[in-house]
């Protein structure tokens, strides 16, 4: 059993940055790819980034320019640094490594003035 535990979340101010981690308990190196998600209040839970083994990465348009995913593959750790934040980014943010497939338990980001 793998175990996937994000941090670096928290209150940031609108136009502001921060940056989540999300650290595994084995080699991230075994996950075809690994993701961030996000779920907001009352709505479905939406893919933000994810990156490949090889390190091709993917953005929904609604983050795009904005925020970066990267992987540490000797720390066992994926990034999402995120800039220019906006109200509507706050959520919480999951990662999740995809086959095989383990979710993090999530951590809080809260964008407002």
């Amino acid at each position: 059993q793998v175990q996937l535990v994000e941090s670096g979340g928290g209150l940031v101010q609108p136009g502001g940055s921060l940056r989540l981690s999300c650290a595994a308990s084995g080699s991230i190196g075994r996950f075809a790819s690994m993701g961030w998600y996000r779920q907001a209040p009352g709505k479905q839970r939406e893919l933000v980034a994810s990156i490949t083994r090889g390190a091709t990465t993917y953005y929904a348009d609604f983050v795009k320019g904005r925020f970066a995913i990267s992987r540490d593959n000797a720390k066992n750790t994926v990034y999402l640094q995120m800039n220019s934040v906006n109200p509507e980014d706050t959520a919480v943010y999951y990662c999740r490594s995809l086959l095989p497939n383990y979710w993090g338990q999530g951590t809080q980001v809260t964008v407002s003035s």
